[in-house]
């Protein structure tokens, strides 16, 4: 796959935690509708990872959106969630038309990696078996993390890993993490302190979050940018 200036381990901006956050704009596996009213309000915040996915606004907001965040100088992430090679393949071209920095999810499919190997663009797929919308991911842990190792000998620049939409989320995140060290993506359902305490105890390159920041678990009353706000200082507070 063609190098980019993006480098999986040095994007750590100004927290100290050990795992990054990308910050995404999205409520119940959908981008809202208001996304970038909500980054031009929070962009000053030290957090650099930002995404969105691929359902929710028409197109021409998306180019909004993205140019919003190529211009303040983001790295950005689109995440599809998409199970047929049709569908994922359609994904990949909108994340290459777009200019994204990376893509996360879809399904591993050979004529998909084959386009993306040709294009500036870092590629993230779904291990195990994922299905459903909100994804639900099966699978033993000994299945989902041979997936894996699967996949990164093929030459993907790391993986999605939905760990929390599993029947056993901490069991499973933690296994993964020590089996593989490449670059993981925890995503999905991280949505208390607690559960990013875990997430940095296990030390991951970075996780999601979205719908926790929507639903002000962190900050009752307080909108998006004082949730963010304060998740971005508890993240500064541990290590």
């Amino acid at each position: 796959m063609i190098n980019i200036d993006v480098n999986l381990n040095d994007e750590r901006a100004e927290i100290n935690m050990n795992a990054q956050i990308i910050v995404m704009l999205t409520h119940n596996d959908r981008t809202v509708k208001n996304a970038l009213e909500i980054f031009e309000e929070s962009k000053s915040l030290p957090v650099q990872l930002w995404g969105f996915k691929d359902v929710g606004l028409e197109r021409e907001q998306m180019l909004e959106l993205i140019g919003a965040m190529k211009a303040a100088g983001k790295t950005t992430f689109l995440e599809v969630v998409s199970y047929s090679e049709e569908a994922c393949m359609r994904g990949a071209r909108l994340a290459v038309e777009m200019g994204f920095d990376y893509l996360m999810g879809t399904v591993y499919y050979p004529s998909v990696f084959a386009y993306l190997q040709t294009q500036r663009i870092k590629f993230l797929p779904f291990c195990g078996r994922v299905s459903g919308s909100p994804s639900v991911l099966e699978g033993s842990f000994d299945e989902i993390i041979s997936d894996a190792n699967s996949l990164l000998d093929k030459g993907v620049d790391g993986i999605d890993l939905l760990a929390f939409r599993h029947a056993d989320g901490a069991g499973l995140a933690r296994a993964y993490c020590q089996a593989i060290a490449k670059p993981v993506v925890i995503a999905g359902s991280i949505n208390s302190f607690q559960r990013v305490d875990f997430v940095n105890e296990l030390n991951p390159w970075a996780f999601t979050m979205g719908s926790a920041l929507f639903t002000e678990n962190f900050v009752p009353g307080g909108g998006f940018y004082k949730n963010l706000e304060a998740l971005v200082g508890y993240m500064n507070s541990v290590r």
